[in-house]
């Protein structure tokens, strides 16, 4: 715990540095007495970045300075991620949408606009399931599977598999397979011992999630609130679907970039962004 909040601290030294908005580390316990961690940025409207599966809230570095500009900016580690504590339990869509809940109602009445990339978008549909859509301003939900049409298609595996990988091999394999543009090998090791903190068994649950497509489609169609969709051509059939089927939806497609294209891209990605809150959040 006291690495996880050394590098959390380091993140934030650097934000200050860069000449952003006051940051701060936060902690507030769960209702299971779970201690999770945050970092708070900047006044105003609420912003709430839930990040991909085993990743810390510092890889949204680029968007917690761009935002924070004009926004309050709450990035979040959930549970086993980043600077919050390794639970014995908690890796399934409702205790991780409860944290979100818990998250949320701390932060004061105002409605947040909830972003959620890769795993953390699951992580927002579950929120949205269990809890609703009146807490939200709106959502900003970041190339994942939306339980939309057509479904997506498991990566073929090889015919002759290789030599059977470590925990730790397989995920550094993981993480430098997020981007499409040469990273940083030390802020890609930075990073890669950031994902290590989440252990095997709790990484496997989060890969589990026991429901079916239709409980995020269901999630995502049961609110009304305004909606952006930002995905790679992998899920631009998804992408065509909502915008076609669902009122108040913004699709955009990011060519070019890794999973993690707010990283690859970051000028595009928080321009599109910033747009949008522009005209359909906080006009």
């Amino acid at each position: 715990m006291r690495r996880a909040g050394a590098i959390a601290s380091l993140v934030l030294a650097g934000l200050l540095l860069a000449g952003a908005a006051r940051a701060a580390d936060r902690y507030f316990q769960t209702s299971d007495g779970v201690r999770l961690h945050y970092v708070e940025v900047g006044r105003g409207r609420t912003i709430v970045m839930v990040p991909g599966w085993t990743m810390p809230a510092w890889i949204f570095d680029q968007q917690i300075r761009t935002f924070s500009r004009s926004w309050r900016v709450v990035a979040f580690d959930p549970r086993a991620q980043g600077g919050s504590e390794v639970a014995p339990s908690g890796y399934d869509p409702w205790r991780r949408g409860q944290d979100i809940a818990e998250l949320i109602d701390r932060l004061g009445p105002d409605p947040v606009l909830l972003m959620g990339w890769s795993l953390g978008v699951l992580d927002s549909l579950a929120y949205v399931n269990a809890h609703g859509d009146r807490r939200l301003a709106g959502l900003v939900l970041v190339d994942n599977s939306v339980g939309e049409e057509p479904a997506p298609i498991a990566p073929a595996r090889p015919a002759r598999p290789g030599p059977k990988l470590s925990y730790a091999e397989k995920m550094h394999r993981f993480v430098a397979g997020m981007f499409a543009h040469p990273q940083p090998r030390p802020w890609l090791d930075q990073l890669t011992e950031a994902c290590l903190r989440t252990p095997p068994t709790a990484a496997s649950a989060l890969l589990a999630y026991p429901v079916p497509r239709s409980f995020w489609k269901e999630a995502v169609y049961a609110t009304d609130r305004p909606l952006l969709y930002v995905v790679r051509p992998r899920w631009a059939g998804q992408a065509a679907n909502l915008a076609a089927h669902r009122p108040n939806t913004e699709t955009v497609i990011m060519q070019g970039v890794g999973h993690a294209l707010f990283v690859d891209d970051p000028q595009r990605f928080d321009g599109v962004v910033e747009a949008f809150i522009h005209r359909l959040i906080w006009p």
